[in-house]
């Protein structure tokens, strides 16, 4: 089920725009339903890994079709203040993502077609509510608090596997498919309701108005068969992706405390993916089966790897704490429970490999935390105690090393960063663009354009890289690439029109002063320049169809 709408609890900014737009893309995609339908072929679905049959043998949407919607509410997320790219989060989520994508895909639950159309994007939303959501066309959002809620990479896993499984098994294009087959008026209706549902009943029950409610009511019994699909499928897929099935277990245990609790709003996922006796019993089917399956004892390095895995969860369920913006008094209580960790009774003491990582995530919070409230010397002295905490963990270590770098340049202490900083060839996001921001900062933009011009060749949709290469060039005074490595960073976030307006402008620059770029960047332009305004034509074109 879709899930867009800001939660009562979250904290009381603007709503997020791409929900309102969302919803219009559904109504604007279904006032011309027919006629897309009509236009765009319908496939059957296909089976998953065989083991047991997908839903149903209703007609699905085109994945191309599907993808033009996704790309659509995308292009809004990335416009929406409350869109966050934070690297570092982005590299852990990463480091689960492309594990399950590698087994849904040798479980044949994503065939090669889908692969190819869809996007398999991960979006981070700064809110501090829990929830994740997929959307057409292979988007997926996840929010900051459901990271900072998490107990484990294996719960952050079985909510990305069932979201993953959402988008193979094509229940959006389901939902769409078996909508046409409504009156025409209650479509709108309904998919509004269904981008609402999550958020707040009541708002689902109001788009829902005026329609029938024996439609309304076989829409919400199609989305139980979905959930439980999701959970069967997106069970396989963590499982054999290496996860613990103890985090379908967990997470299932807080949905349920949350349910028996009625929740208050922090789990607007609750109310997207309701928790059923069918769902429940189901699951602890599976786990049971799970457990007695698994009955050996672990091996040493699986209990060592397990220790540090959760060692680098907690700081980064800190990270995501922080960045989801909490208030003053928060930060202050980030803090004082980082002091703790520093006092020499604490420092002394032997700790569990729980407490050890319970100490490591409050010493991460805290040293973000001060360093947002620029008491950088507080910080220092956190990260330092972290450093000693993380040990031979050497991924611990690195997301220490990146944090101090990070606390350094926010201080400006940017001699110390750059002689500190390793400028060496790496394959994490994080360290590139840290690296790039820090050797922009004392002066080093030609090193800067060399590195990233490398990394954006091999990952063109990296809009941040993008955005940094153009202040490199622009430091160097070489005034087209900066405007076209700007123009690919909008491009890079679906924003198709105003790429091509800088790239005009480029055009403009060149024709006034020919001498301005060389023959091989003008014809870069020129080319970039005929592909986006062939884009741009063509969403035009959709629009009408559309409406």
């Amino acid at each position: 089920m879709l899930s867009l709408i800001r939660s009562d609890s979250a904290k009381r900014r603007k709503p997020l725009a791409f929900s309102l737009k969302a919803g219009v893309v559904g109504l604007a995609f279904v006032a011309g339903i027919h006629g897309s339908l009509a236009q765009a072929p319908l496939a059957v679905p296909r089976g998953g890994s065989g083991s047991l049959p997908t839903l149903g043998d209703n007609l699905e949407l085109a994945a191309g079709a599907e993808r033009r919607i996704g790309d659509r509410i995308a292009a809004s997320i990335y416009r929406d203040a409350d869109y966050i790219d934070d690297p570092v989060l982005g590299d852990y989520l990463q480091t689960i993502w492309q594990p399950l994508l590698a087994v849904a895909r040798a479980r044949g639950e994503l065939n090669a077609e889908l692969e190819e159309r869809f996007s398999w994007d991960l979006f981070l939303i700064r809110d501090r509510s829990i929830n994740a959501f997929a959307l057409p066309g292979g988007y997926f959002g996840v929010h900051l608090g459901l990271i900072g809620a998490v107990s484990s990479r294996d719960e952050l896993a079985a909510v990305l596997g069932h979201e993953l499984s959402h988008v193979t098994q094509r229940h959006i294009s389901r939902l769409i498919t078996q909508q046409a087959r409504q009156a025409p008026w209650l479509i709108g209706a309904m998919i509004l309701g269904a981008l609402a549902a999550s958020k707040s009943p009541n708002a689902a029950n109001a788009a829902i108005v005026g329609g029938q409610a024996v439609a309304a009511q076989s829409q919400l019994n199609f989305s139980r068969d979905m959930e439980r699909e999701a959970d069967r499928v997106g069970f396989g897929v963590m499982t054999d992706a290496g996860f613990e099935s103890r985090g379908v277990a967990s997470m299932f245990e807080k949905l349920q405390q949350a349910a028996r609790l009625n929740d208050s709003g922090a789990f607007p996922y609750l109310r997207s993916h309701p928790l059923t006796t069918e769902r429940i019993a189901e699951a602890q089917a599976r786990l049971q089966l799970a457990s007695q399956a698994r009955a050996s004892a672990a091996t040493p390095d699986e209990l060592d790897a397990a220790t540090k895995a959760r060692m680098l969860h907690a700081m980064m369920a800190a990270r995501a704490r922080v960045l989801a913006d909490p208030g003053v008094d928060t930060l202050g209580a980030m803090v004082a429970e980082a002091q703790r960790q520093l006092l020499p009774a604490q420092a002394m003491v032997a700790q569990t490999a729980d407490a050890d990582a319970r100490s490591a995530g409050a010493l991460y919070a805290g040293a973000l935390a001060a360093a947002k409230r620029r008491d950088f010397a507080l910080a220092r002295s956190f990260t330092d105690r972290l450093k000693a905490v993380a040990g031979g963990n050497s991924q611990a270590a690195h997301a220490a090393d990146l944090l101090a770098l990070e606390t350094d340049l926010l201080a400006d202490r940017l001699p110390l960063a750059a002689a500190k900083m390793d400028i060496g060839k790496t394959t994490l996001r994080a360290d590139l663009l840290l690296q790039a921001r820090i050797l922009l900062a004392v002066g080093r933009a030609q090193e800067v354009d060399e590195r990233l011009l490398t990394w954006v060749t091999a990952h063109p949709k990296d809009a941040a890289a993008w955005q940094l290469l153009a202040v490199a060039y622009g430091k160097q005074n070489q005034r087209v690439q900066a405007i076209r490595a700007d123009a690919e960073a909008h491009a890079a976030q679906l924003d198709f029109s105003g790429a091509l307006d800088r790239l005009r402008a480029a055009q403009a620059m060149m024709r006034s002063s020919p001498g301005g770029a060389d023959f091989v960047e003008g014809s870069i332009v020129d080319a970039r320049s005929r592909q986006l305004a062939l884009l741009v034509k063509e969403q035009a074109l959709q629009d009408k169809i559309d409406h």
